[in-house]
């Protein structure tokens, strides 16, 4: 039996939306229209780190209340980056605490004197918690370090008016038993072996913990009435596509709302009126993964025109909306997109680069795009955190399938699971499917990654963490991806896919190939008999280091690499055929992370160097998954140029 949640919303049409959990506030991408305009801030920013004992100085002497440059000296700081690695200081690249970032930004004209214009601060993603000013005055705040945030600034920037406005912001990544992903700061107080003071940053997480503005930071404009949230959800009825939204206007409650939908060609195909209803599409084209349709990825454009009368006269408000009409159901053995079996072949992936460190990036993000179509990989999580949302925007334009990950890594102190986390934890999955529930390519939720799901405060913490997200959107499927023993999980009952991490003949029984296909077989056969339910691994690899090679195969050879993959694949050849719905390699490339003697310049089990140059484990995976492809349709790749 089907456990779909689009299946269950199917015959609810219009009406799902007396059942979902309404979130308050929208976070559209900010996109230019006939109404709307954008100002990228992205360039170079005045930078300083607080190496003050308390790191509090800033504060103490507010830096925020004049240019930053005249309480000190200050370097050049490309935004977006990671500050970690654009400098030669040791001390930065490793540095806990407040960092503070400025930058005049000059505003047209008619932003400061039309009082009909609402002037909005965007800021893509600040590592971890975030304070703004504008001009010296506090704006926001915010907690969490991979979802944007926004604040009206409109009242700021048109007293005056003003023909420019002074942007600071302090960012502070220091991580505790309460944030997301967790951490601890360990203080060393032998004064013999130790400077007085000093403290060192914990985590429970396998990679470096960039920080600073590592998205985009822009200002845009709207009307002050305006289009404040859209949520889609599709259908079919047969050959008939069912876009059934809901839109929520900020600013009046007196207004008229046209929705016209239009496919490639630019022709209208379905129109309706008014915040919410449904659009009905005859003979629609489907949005299809990659690799699983001759034409995958059709995006159809839903136009959003809001007009009102005010005393002044007529305003308009204009936004336009990608929209792909696809399903996605779970039953026992299978994962179904637009009714058929899907099999995820992917990779799990980290925002991670030389230099720019976690910093978006345009040409790298191509290139990556243009590596899983090489590939023949058809999917990725979001490893483990969400990404950058153009990152999204490319894989519903090339049907690359995602599933949608949280920054719940590294959960593992039973104080992680206390109410002020959980508190937290709901609220960044309340943003995370805010900002991603309208993107035809993301399929399913991850609230977590290999949490100590034995520890007994685990259940309720999972239950209530899943049901929410349940709530907050009930078309997608919810999981978290675990490496506990399957007797002992206890959150495992409330997933609807189970993923499992496992290393077999790398972290235990090292060297030893031979072991892996009774083990993983093991694993496989476990889980299925005692939850039912379809399984993804989730992740499995090794590490090579380019160039070592070794035959017989050794540890961090290339082709210890490729044999341990060889022997994975062998016993996912069986079980696909059973209830194992997908394979994501760890890693697509090279990563950095924290300095252990376990690791060499960060984590190598990237079948590409962290540079994008392919290892010999990516040609075996290549043959891999372009032989999967095939085995269901044979595939005419649509082109990443």
């Amino acid at each position: 039996m089907a456990r779909s949640p689009a299946g269950a919303w199917a015959v609810l049409g219009a009406l799902l939306w007396g059942c979902g959990l309404t979130l308050h506030g929208g976070m559209l991408y900010p996109r230019e229209s006939a109404s709307r305009e954008r100002k990228e801030l992205d360039g170079l920013w005045s930078f300083r780190a607080d190496f003050s004992d308390n790191r509090h100085q800033g504060f103490e002497q507010q830096w925020y209340q004049s240019p930053l440059r005249e309480s000190g000296p200050t370097l050049d700081m490309p935004v977006p980056s990671s500050f970690n690695d654009v400098g030669q200081d040791g001390q930065l690249r490793s540095f806990v605490g407040w960092v503070w970032y400025e930058r005049e930004a000059t505003l047209p004209q008619r932003w400061t004197q039309d009082l009909s214009t609402r002037v909005v601060l965007r800021i893509g993603s600040a590592h971890y918690y975030a304070i703004v000013w504008v001009n010296g005055v506090h704006v926001a705040e915010h907690k969490g370090g991979h979802l944007p945030f926004e604040v009206d600034i409109s009242k700021l920037v048109q007293s005056g008016p003003l023909s420019s406005c002074r942007i600071t912001i302090a960012i502070n990544n220091t991580l505790t038993p309460y944030t997301l992903p967790p951490g601890t700061i360990l203080y060393k107080t032998d004064t013999s072996k130790y400077p007085k003071g000093y403290f060192v940053q914990n985590t429970n997480f396998d990679f470096f913990n960039y920080a600073g503005l590592h998205r985009p930071v822009l200002l845009y404009t709207t009307p002050t009435i305006y289009i404040d949230d859209i949520t889609i959800t599709t259908n079919l009825d047969q050959n008939t596509g069912l876009v059934n939204y809901q839109i929520f206007i900020q600013g009046s409650e007196h207004f008229q709302l046209e929705v016209s939908l239009l496919d490639k060609e630019g022709k209208v195909v379905a129109q309706g009126l008014g915040c919410q209803g449904q659009l009905q599409v005859p003979s629609a084209h489907l949005w299809w993964p990659y690799l699983m349709h001759e034409h995958p990825a059709y995006l159809y454009l839903l136009e959003v025109r809001l007009t009102a009368q005010t005393a002044a006269g007529s305003m308009s408000d204009f936004y336009t909306l990608p929209v792909g009409i696809r399903t996605v159901a779970v039953t026992e053995s299978q994962f179904l997109i637009n009714g058929k079996p899907f099999y995820f072949h992917g990779v799990n992936k980290h925002e991670d680069a030389d230099i720019r460190g976690r910093g978006f990036d345009w040409p790298l993000l191509v290139k990556d795009f243009n590596l899983l179509h090489w590939l023949g990989a058809n999917s990725f999580r979001t490893s483990h955190y969400p990404y950058a949302e153009e990152v999204l925007q490319l894989c519903d334009r090339y049907g690359i399938v995602v599933i949608d990950e949280s920054p719940g890594v590294g959960i593992m102190l039973e104080q992680s699971y206390s109410n002020v986390s959980l508190q937290h934890h709901l609220e960044v999955m309340g943003e995370l499917v805010r900002r991603d529930k309208n993107h035809p390519a993301v399929v399913m939720w991850s609230v977590a990654n290999e949490p100590t799901s034995f520890l007994k405060p685990a259940a309720y913490y999972f239950k209530t963490l899943i049901a929410h997200t349940k709530a907050l959107d009930p078309s997608r499927p919810v999981t978290f991806v675990t490496n506990s023993n399957y007797e002992v999980d206890l959150g495992a009952p409330y997933v609807d896919v189970i993923c499992v991490n496992s290393y077999y003949s790398w972290y235990h029984d090292y060297g030893h190939l031979e072991v892996i296909q009774l083990q993983l077989a093991t694993q496989f056969e476990n889980w299925y008999r005692t939850y039912q339910k379809p399984i993804i691994q989730s992740e499995y690899g090794a590490e090579s280091i380019t160039g070592f090679h070794q035959d017989p195969p050794l540890m961090f050879s290339e082709e210890y690499q490729k044999g341990l993959l060889e022997q994975y694949h062998l016993v996912l050849d069986q079980k696909r055929k059973e209830y194992v719905v997908g394979e994501l390699i760890w890693n697509f490339a090279d990563f950095m992370t924290d300095q252990s003697p376990l690791r060499v310049i960060g984590n190598k089990k990237g079948i590409f160097t962290r540079q994008r140059q392919p290892k010999s484990a990516a040609f075996l995976l290549r043959q891999r998954y372009w032989k999967l492809a095939n085995e269901t349709s044979p595939p005419r790749p649509c082109l990443i140029l």
